[in-house]
């Protein structure tokens, strides 16, 4: 009997002690995804400066989508995705640290330039499961090592992958860049990288810029 007693004492303490430990790391959590987010927003639209605006709550602290209208230079629209991890969560937070491993910033660039060849450069050994790339039994291959990093390329003309590779060394933490490509079909600019509260101007700004100058002079359409 007084084992039993004891045996749910401690039960209890434990539970406790886990709800207190759940209560705590949700609000240290919340607050710190939310302040990233309105840290990167604030980032990001000093960079850009958007015409006009529209956001979309993915829901809990787990990030936004963002479309921003531009008309300026040769970028008509820029649009981003922000999925944080959720350090909110005392018992999900270790499991995405496997699964999604960091914080992700989608990056779609639409210019006012044409698209007329595909390329990609894509972080060798960073998915798990490949992404569907339309023509890639079209497309030709190599490798290259940026910045101690090494790299896939697909593309369809050298000079269009070795643009995507200067591109890619222009990145102040090149490691943080997963996938860069070009798309005809959709006439988008896109990068996939880590978010870094201490370089998020300064990339942005490089995507800026590479629609703005190299995309101008639209090397990819002939």
């Amino acid at each position: 009997m007084n084992f039993n007693i004891s045996l749910t004492s401690e039960l209890l303490l434990a539970l406790m002690i886990l709800a207190g430990a759940a209560s705590y790391q949700f609000y240290k959590g919340r607050k710190l995804n939310l302040q990233l987010m309105d840290y990167y927003l604030r980032s990001i639209e000093e960079v850009v400066k958007p015409k006009d605006k529209d956001y979309v709550w993915l829901g809990g602290y787990i990030g936004f989508r963002a479309q921003y209208k531009i008309e300026r230079d040769n970028l008509r629209k820029f649009e981003y995705t922000l999925t944080l991890l959720p350090r909110h969560s005392l018992l999900y937070f270790p499991i995405s640290l496997l699964t999604s491993r960091h914080d992700k910033l989608f990056i779609v660039a639409r210019p006012y330039s044409t698209i007329k060849r595909e390329a990609h450069i894509i972080q060798k050994g960073y998915y798990r499961l490949r992404p569907n790339i339309e023509n890639e039994p079209l497309l030709q291959r190599d490798e290259v090592e940026v910045n101690g990093k090494k790299y896939e390329l697909l593309f369809e003309k050298r000079r269009d992958a070795e643009l995507l590779r200067e591109f890619l060394a222009g990145f102040q933490k090149v490691g943080n860049v997963k996938h860069v490509s070009l798309t005809p079909s959709t006439n988008v600019f896109y990068v996939f990288m880590k978010p870094d509260i201490d370089t998020i101007r300064g990339d942005v700004e490089h995507v800026v810029n590479f629609v703005n100058e190299k995309l101008k002079e639209n090397p990819f359409s002939s």
